[in-house]
């Protein structure tokens, strides 16, 4: 069989694998699908990068400007399986420096009929050591980053970033600093001034000791979409003044579209998935105002298509990343969507991803 007609009938064979997944609790379902990545059963892409994806962001060289966000692979044990089938760079995490359960099960809900998904899993992973184990046993291919966060009982939630900085800084070629999880308590105070200069401050010379030793790697933070005008003019002025590389927008929303219509609309956590979409890339849209260029901006949150990845690019997205959408689509959705979003590019005459950032 031609190499392209192999890779159609593996495709098909991904989606429906995809579609029995959602016949499962949707964590059930989410443990099969890392079970079956670290098998070797995911897809790989052999088509090779699509002309004008390929982009600097963030500090990085990125092959493709399509990633992999954050809560997929929260413990580190499928970041290449995840590189094969297409992403462009893989956030791992988040991870805290010790282990925890997270909130009690059920905690993840799939919105099928909006096409979301609610989360209240509360930083549930394994802890920095099985996580750095794992990175330092792979062979160092491709953008791997870290996405760091801060145990739910800590005394010293600052103290926690630096830790997780420290510990992963010569096994990731990035960092997250994810303040906007709505699931841990108290944890997005951490995006107030006071807080985040003391916050950036620690991470910023932690950074400099670092980098000095071991070479340097960029950081970015990660905030919530549900911040008013001052708070993102904030945000970005102290990212710039404390040397970040990139700001990732958004996380989750707490709050809840009027047209939500599945029944579990009104669970307690972070909506997800199509819904969030309008909301997310209209508070990228003020940060790419606030930023003027300054800074890079990641684009997270609804994500599902070329044409919605090409909307984050033109309100000011460097690059983007995903994850709810596999829920619906499973993991072959990237390769679709890179090809739907170079077509797009190239029909508005872009020729790389550069020129059309902000261009919205």
């Amino acid at each position: 069989m031609p190499a392209a007609g192999l890779a159609r009938r593996l495709s098909g064979l991904h989606d429906l694998a995809a579609a029995a997944l959602r016949g499962l609790d949707p964590e059930t379902a989410h443990g099969a699908a890392i079970a079956a990545l670290k098998a070797g059963l995911g897809p790989r892409d052999a088509s090779g990068p699509e002309p004008g994806l390929a982009t600097a962001a963030g500090g990085l060289a990125l092959p493709a400007c399509v990633g992999l966000a954050a809560g997929f692979d929260k413990n580190a044990e499928v970041p290449d399986a995840m590189l094969s089938a297409g992403f462009g760079f893989v956030e791992c995490g988040t991870v805290t420096p010790l282990a925890q359960a997270g909130n009690p099960r059920p905690r993840l809900f799939r919105l099928s009929e909006d096409r979301g998904v609610i989360n209240r899993l509360g930083f549930n992973n394994q802890g920095l050591e099985p996580f750095a184990a794992r990175l330092a046993a792979r062979p160092r291919r491709g953008v791997v980053g870290a996405n760091i966060g801060a145990n739910k009982d800590s005394t010293d939630r600052v103290g926690d970033y630096v830790t997780g900085l420290q510990r992963l800084w010569s096994l990731a070629d990035y960092f997250t600093v994810n303040i906007s999880s709505p699931n841990t308590p108290g944890l997005r105070a951490l995006q107030t001034r006071g807080a985040l200069e003391e916050l950036l401050g620690r991470l910023s010379q932690a950074r400099a000791v670092l980098a000095s030793a071991q070479g340097q790697h960029p950081v970015w933070l990660k905030v919530a979409p549900d911040l008013d005008d001052a708070e993102i003019e904030a945000i970005v002025e102290l990212s710039l003044a404390h040397g970040l590389d990139a700001i990732v927008v958004g996380n989750t929303t707490l709050s809840r579209p009027e047209t939500l219509v599945s029944p579990s609309k009104s669970e307690a956590g972070g909506l997800s998935g199509a819904p969030l979409m309008p909301l997310s890339t209209r508070v990228l849209g003020r940060f790419q105002a606030a930023a003027g260029g300054r800074i890079s901006l990641i684009g997270v949150g609804g994500i599902a298509s070329g044409m919605d990845a090409y909307a984050k690019i033109r309100a000011g997205a460097a690059a983007v990343q995903l994850y709810s959408a596999m829920v619906y689509e499973g993991v072959g959705l990237v390769r679709r969507l890179r090809r739907d979003l170079a077509a797009r590019l190239h029909a508005d005459g872009f020729a790389s991803v550069a020129e059309a950032v902000g261009r919205g």
